[in-house]
């Protein structure tokens, strides 16, 4: 199993576990560390959407990767802007940018080569036609 681990790109893991670090963030935070409204809120639901990513990520799903990353970035805008609340709030966004930060840095450094690669196969292809 570790093996299995070994072998993946270390951008691939650490932007997996951003996504987990992430979600496990958003629902305790909105549950029981500093929800919205006593008892919690439905904006608990803001995590599901990383649930769909996570399986792609790990698997190194291209597609997936990225719709992810365009997807982190609501992530990333919903922590600057409650970066500005006070207590606990301000802890839960910093550490929300940041994990999202993270995902959406290791998720563009995996697509990086693959792009590239993409993009050259296409212009052997065009000069080929010529």
């Amino acid at each position: 199993m570790y093996q299995k681990i070994l072998e993946k790109n270390p951008y691939q893991l650490l932007a997996t576990a951003a996504f987990i670090d992430l979600f496990i963030l958003c629902i305790a935070w909105e549950w029981f560390i500093s929800p919205l409204r006593p008892g919690g809120s439905w904006l608990i639901l803001k995590g599901i959407p990383l649930l769909f990513a996570i399986p792609g990520i790990w698997k190194g799903k291209v597609y997936t990767m990225q719709w992810a990353s365009m997807l982190i970035l609501l992530y990333v805008t919903e922590g600057l802007v409650r970066i500005l609340e006070t207590g606990a709030n301000f802890w839960m966004a910093l550490l929300e940018t940041t994990l999202a930060t993270i995902g959406f840095v290791c998720l563009l450094m995996y697509l990086k080569p693959i792009k590239k690669a993409a993009k050259s196969l296409a212009k052997q292809k065009l000069d080929a036609q010529k």
